[in-house]
């Protein structure tokens, strides 16, 4: 198959710091090339993913992070790069693009929500599914679509490069024993909820967070700063290589959520390394963590205080091999594979063409 990608114009692929929606695009372009096929990505000229790539900005625009023309511009391109180069199915991580391939319909255009289906999300792909193929990235999240009558093509979870997560021994750094919190400084988050917990529970948490929109920045001066110590401390936003030193020394990753997170890529990753994970049972968490096994889902901030003295109980290989077992990039490129298949067949059926 000959597969476009379309990435977001905000941050470049990958990125090269915090960005979930970037790292699984780059994950899913080098699996598609290395699966045999053929991919052009189109994303941000400062995107190092090793794949033929095009595009229009020379870097990522985070400073207009969700302005309709910055992202109207890419994809006006972007759409006519695909077509110039004979797509077979564009794979759509955009906001606006699966509403503008409604001007393109002999492409099959297929899209992946990477966010809660709110109002305004559900209003979108609503006008657009009888055109557009939709993925969920999880049950919990593809249930509230179906509920708001949304069809959902396909439920795929995210998948990650086993090869890159080596597993750690959770004795932290040389400061000793620490907790980790990872992930962007929200009150949904839990940044707030992970230090309190730890401060009960007499252990050392290190934050490491993107702390770069205003809301964020006035949530840590106002509710996390005050909290910080000796013991707790919070150590900006990490690149891929001290994350992952990070995660691999951590006893466990601290992700309590208080939101209905479609996925959770960071709990993956800590899986990935050997790291138990403490999460509440919210959104995506208990798909991904066996409680009692590979990490601990939670009531509220008593329970992952009990649960924090609890967690060398767990085995950090059987973390490892939950990771090997279910959340590889080879399983998510297949699953992927296989919709795009379907879409294509489908889309030639209706047009009554053969294939060559």
């Amino acid at each position: 198959m000959r597969i476009g990608i379309v990435a977001p114009p905000w941050v470049s692929v990958p990125p090269e710091g915090y960005g979930g929606t970037e790292s699984v695009i780059d994950r899913l372009a080098r699996g598609f090339l290395a699966a045999g096929h053929d991919v052009l990505l189109w994303t941000t000229g400062d995107s190092t993913c090793p794949v033929p790539k095009g595009w229009i900005l020379e870097r990522g625009d985070r400073e207009r992070l969700g302005a309709a023309v910055v992202e109207l511009h890419h994809l006006i391109h972007g759409y006519e790069a695909m077509l110039d180069w004979g797509a077979d199915v564009v794979h759509d991580h955009t906001l606006i693009g699966p509403v503008y391939a409604r001007r393109h319909p002999e492409l099959p255009v297929v899209t992946t929500n990477h966010g809660p289906f709110n109002e305004e999300l559900v209003t979108l792909y609503r006008a657009v599914t009888d055109q557009v193929a939709l993925i969920a990235i999880s049950h919990d999240q593809a249930a509230r679509g179906i509920r708001a009558g949304l069809p959902i093509d396909a439920v795929i979870h995210h998948g990650i490069d086993l090869d890159r997560y080596c597993e750690g021994a959770g004795t932290g750094d040389g400061r000793g024993e620490y907790h980790l919190f990872l992930g962007r400084m929200a009150p949904e988050k839990g940044a707030r909820r992970a230090i309190v917990a730890a401060r009960a529970a007499g252990v050392r948490l290190l934050l490491a967070a993107k702390m770069q929109e205003p809301l964020e920045r006035s949530f840590f001066a106002e509710q996390v700063q005050p909290l910080l110590d000796d013991r707790i401390e919070y150590v900006g936003e990490v690149g891929i290589e001290r994350k992952l030193e990070l995660l691999r020394g951590a006893r466990s990753l601290v992700n309590p959520i208080r939101w209905p997170e479609p996925f959770g890529l960071v709990m993956i990753e800590a899986l990935a390394c050997g790291t138990p994970v403490m999460s509440f049972r919210e959104g995506a968490a208990p798909e991904i963590v066996d409680h009692g096994r590979t990490g601990y889902l939670c009531d509220d901030v008593v329970d992952l205080t009990r649960h924090l003295a609890d967690v060398d109980r767990l085995d950090r290989h059987a973390c490892r091999q939950d990771a090997e077992r279910r959340f590889s990039i080879s399983r998510m490129v297949a699953d992927h594979l296989a919709l795009f298949e379907r879409v294509i067949e489908q889309r030639t059926s209706q047009a009554g063409l053969v294939r060559p």
